[in-house]
């Protein structure tokens, strides 16, 4: 399989993109400047009042701010499932949280969830604003766990983990399609959490993604960011990509 570098800020697909172009780092997405990650799950392996699995907080916390200080953006997105737990949040989760919180007000940024699915206990580690949908310019970030009520030109969200397996390898991967829903184009963002396994996308219909975003996989484009070459490696359509395997 061969793997095509692009450059770090490229054209998404769909409507007039002249004023708007997308920068891809570590799971995130770029904005103008607005910085977009999705499904952190602070807290995932944990029960009870377990604690974090090792570094897994800290490594986050880490990330995210490596990501905040590199791109210096105004505001930072967090597309659902801050959360993992639907019942319970250990000491260490509420700690993550505060590193996130701390990351941003060091470096001037406002930070924002758009709840999704496993965020009913958000309220207890949260007081900062919550959008159901938060629109940056004609692009509405959110979840993607139901269809949102509002029109856009294109919709960035998370949800359904998604990754891609390349010679055996499974990597995290965006996913890129235009005309997704209501005739707009999707971005879908792998989860921010490496101990999230991810779903692999290769043979996946629309039927299969849990995001009613999806209306057609065959046209999804996975989009890989390569870490070691901080470089991101682009794929063909989902369609295609499985006749070549």
């Amino acid at each position: 399989m061969c793997l095509v570098p692009m450059p770090d800020n490229i054209s998404l697909p769909g409507a007039d993109w002249t004023a708007m172009t997308a920068s891809y780092d570590d799971r995130a997405l770029l904005l103008w400047e607005t910085l977009v990650v999705a499904d952190l799950h602070v807290g995932r392996g944990t029960g009870g009042n377990l604690e974090l699995p090792v570094g897994s907080g800290s490594d986050m916390v880490q990330r995210f701010q490596s990501l905040v200080e590199r791109h210096d953006p105004a505001e930072v997105v967090i597309a659902g499932d801050l959360l993992h737990s639907f019942q319970t949040v250990p000491r260490s989760v509420e700690s993550t949280v505060a590193g996130l919180k701390s990351a941003c007000q060091a470096a001037g940024a406002r930070l924002l969830v758009t709840p999704g699915n496993h965020d009913t206990m958000l309220d207890s580690v949260w007081d900062g604003p919550t959008e159901t949908t938060y629109r940056v310019g004609e692009t509405v970030v959110c979840h993607g766990h139901e269809a949102p009520d509002v029109d856009a030109d294109r919709y960035v969200v998370g949800h359904d983990h998604p990754t891609i397996s390349i010679e055996g390898q499974r990597q995290p991967c965006y996913l890129v399609g235009s005309g997704q829903y209501r005739g707009s184009d999707v971005v879908m963002l792998p989860s921010f959490n490496r101990l999230n396994a991810g779903v692999e996308v290769n043979e996946m219909r629309a039927s299969d993604f849990q995001s009613p975003l999806v209306t057609d996989a065959d046209r999804l484009e996975p989009v890989v960011w390569d870490e070691s070459g901080r470089e991101t490696l682009s794929f063909p359509p989902l369609g295609e990509f499985r006749r070549m395997l």
